[in-house]
């Protein structure tokens, strides 16, 4: 005979009491899939939490969980709170101590930031960890749904996701017909590379009506040489170092005034911390990069004397 609590259990009776307990308490716990297929589980909303990724940071503010956020690694600077989050280094290299010290019951982590082998440091330490990585634009309310569901903070990332997906489907209606635009996007000029078909950046492209004249590529972010981009001779040039000061990082195409792009002034910066974290504002970013190749259909009726940079 069992006595749980005052209860007198026996037989058969109590163990199944005993299993049903059980199970009522697995079933208390918060479970989600994350990026990579696997299962995040907690036994409570998540109190204290570390962004290694400037995007998981905005995710989390958007599911409503920003307060929560106790460490961040650096350029996590949106929303202007994030600025004020203590840093656990950068997307390279983490501070382990640092971070253990501020004792998270989550971590919300980019698979292609921190180093592989402090990666499996922080899996031994027994924190959850939620991979984020979005492959295309649909799945970042995905992310602010599930993270929100671990912060406990579930309303507030409906309605954030509810919004982001009526601003997605709106692209897509005024832009899923529109004549295609064949284009070269620069990640950097030194050296020379771009993004393929399957980063989230080419789902950008594709809901603009756009071509990634490189999207074939087998790496995610393959090095070119300039011959293969004038070979492929693209309508519009896209890169997103608008906010970058140092450099006009499209000037090496001017060097080439018989490229379609150049010769029709296509050459496009657009704001990177939009267009390339695969967080919340990236639908923002989208639709600036619509507007961009929207730009280079007009162009079509209207010859372009001389090259010039068109900036949005």
């Amino acid at each position: 005979m069992m006595k749980i609590r005052g209860l007198r259990l026996r037989g058969f009776s109590g163990a199944l009491f005993l299993m049903l307990l059980f199970a009522a308490g697995r079933a208390c716990a918060i479970e989600v899939l994350d990026d990579a297929g696997n299962t995040v589980s907690l036994p409570s909303p998540a109190r204290r939490i570390v962004t290694l990724a400037p995007h998981a940071t905005e995710l989390v503010f958007a599911a409503g969980a920003g307060a929560r956020i106790v460490g961040a690694v650096d350029y996590s600077d949106y929303p202007d709170a994030a600025k004020a989050i203590p840093r656990v280094g950068s997307n390279s290299m983490v501070d382990i101590e640092r971070l253990i010290a501020l004792k998270p019951d989550l971590l919300v982590v980019w698979l292609h930031g921190a180093a592989l082998r402090q990666m499996e440091k922080l899996r031994g330490l027994g924190i959850p960890l939620f991979y984020s990585e979005p492959r295309q634009l649909k799945d970042i309310p995905d992310d602010i749904v599930r993270l929100g569901k671990l912060a406990g903070t579930g309303p507030q990332a409906q309605s954030a996701a509810a919004a982001l997906r009526t601003q997605l489907a709106a692209l897509e209606a005024q832009y899923r017909s529109r004549p295609p635009v064949r284009l070269f996007y620069q990640v950097w000029p030194h050296p020379l590379y771009t993004l393929n078909g399957k980063h989230i950046v080419s789902d950008a492209i594709r809901l603009c009506g756009g071509v990634n004249i490189f999207g074939g590529l087998p790496a995610l972010a393959p090095t070119v040489n300039v011959e293969a981009v004038l070979l492929e001779d693209p309508e519009a040039v896209i890169t997103g170092d608008l906010n970058r000061a140092d450099a006009d990082n499209l000037a090496l195409w001017r060097a080439y005034p018989a490229m379609l792009a150049v010769r029709r002034g296509n050459l496009f910066a657009l704001d990177g911390d939009l267009l390339s974290r695969p967080g919340p504002r990236m639908i923002e970013g989208a639709a600036g990069l619509c507007k961009s190749l929207e730009i280079a259909r007009r162009r079509r009726l209207q010859p372009q004397p001389q090259a010039v940079t068109g900036t949005q």
